[in-house]
């Protein structure tokens, strides 16, 4: 299963306007992986991602199992960053995972088939949402909509899965309870995670990138003093739970926290 590549990308570069997001990125994603992608704010996580999705101009090359995004729309799921103004949409939780199996051309007037349906009720069940299938967007809590989001992103089967800060604005619990879904749904799928939730992360994922407009790292997931010293660019402590965690040894000075 893991000869297959899922991602391949070469020599990458987004620029906006003058500015570099991305420069000279090489990645190769075997498929079966679960990859998390850490970094600091514009570091380039969110843009490697769109770059992925093809919604932002590029140089380089990126193919998706062989093929670029244009050809392979539907081997791809995406959940992007949490978003407080989509929570405000008037839709119940059937209702919005059920706008997945949305058709390319939608008509005013589009009806779903009772196989949409019936794949929407699988799903919301998959992601533990069956007592909220009924429930307006906008009255579940910040784990439970990332778990809405999820549902959404499965209803055309893809194999690979992309998502952008899933645990953020979510308790310890439901962050738990998010990768431990994501775990189950590695089984079928390729897993592209971009987080900041770097002590969370190195412990679910099989596979970690260090990410800061250039590539720093990519292998196991395991963090050391210079591969995160190298991604920030400063000396750092990793804080658990608002008490510093000691995976890297004490800094005399110049420590930045995480």
């Amino acid at each position: 299963m893991r000869d297959i590549t899922a991602v391949k990308i070469e020599s990458l570069s987004v620029y906006y306007k003058q500015t570099p997001a991305l420069v000279n990125i090489n990645l190769s994603v075997q498929q079966g992986d679960f990859l998390g992608i850490i970094g600091p704010n514009g570091g380039g996580k969110t843009t490697l991602l769109r770059s992925i999705l093809g919604l932002v101009p590029f140089s380089g090359s990126i193919n998706i199992y062989g093929n670029d995004f244009a050809k392979n729309k539907t081997a791809v799921g995406y959940v992007s960053q949490f978003s407080n103004a989509d929570r405000l949409f008037p839709i119940t939780v059937k209702e919005a995972v059920l706008t997945g199996r949305l058709p390319a051309g939608l008509s005013l007037f589009h009806r779903y088939l009772t196989v949409d349906h019936k794949e929407a009720d699988v799903l919301i069940a998959k992601v533990g949402l069956t007592d909220c299938a009924r429930r307006d967007v906008h009255e579940l809590s910040g784990g439970e909509f990332q778990k809405m989001l999820i549902a959404r992103a499965l209803t055309l089967h893809p194999k690979l899965l992309l998502l952008d800060e899933p645990t953020a604005n979510v308790d310890a619990s439901s962050r738990e309870q998010i990768y431990q879904l994501l775990r189950e749904l590695n089984k079928d799928m390729t897993i592209i995670l971009v987080t900041h939730d770097l002590l969370a992360v190195s412990s679910h994922v099989s596979s970690l990138a260090c990410l800061n407009k250039t590539l720093f790292y990519h292998g196991e997931p395991e963090l050391n003093e210079d591969m995160v010293n190298s991604l920030y660019g400063c000396p750092v402590d990793l804080i658990a739970h608002g008490v510093p965690h000691r995976v890297l040894k004490t800094h005399e000075e110049g420590v930045s926290n995480v």
